[in-house]
């Protein structure tokens, strides 16, 4: 007991929801769900500020001095401390 009165309501929504069918807006759903327009620009500009350069420490660079690096620099010590 006290089933019909809550599946009425059910049906009574169901119904409700089925036939009902308000105005849609395509405009504003299509901007919704893509976003906003990147070639729109909403509001005051931004000011321009100066990007920094770009480093890249594995980059090499030519004007580093590598004299100052040995062809062995360290390794053979670390060799021979590894196989003892």
């Amino acid at each position: 007991m006290g089933r019909g009165r809550q599946k009425a309501k059910q049906t009574k929504v169901a119904r409700q929801l089925k036939y009902f069918s308000p105005q849609t807006d395509y405009n504003a759903l299509q901007r919704e769900l893509h976003g906003p327009d990147p070639f729109r620009q909403s509001g005051p500009a931004p000011a321009e500020v100066p990007e920094a350069p770009e480093t890249d420490e594995d980059e090499v660079d030519d004007t580093d001095d590598w004299s100052r690096y040995s062809a062995t620099d360290d390794y053979e010590d670390w060799a021979t401390k590894r196989r003892a």
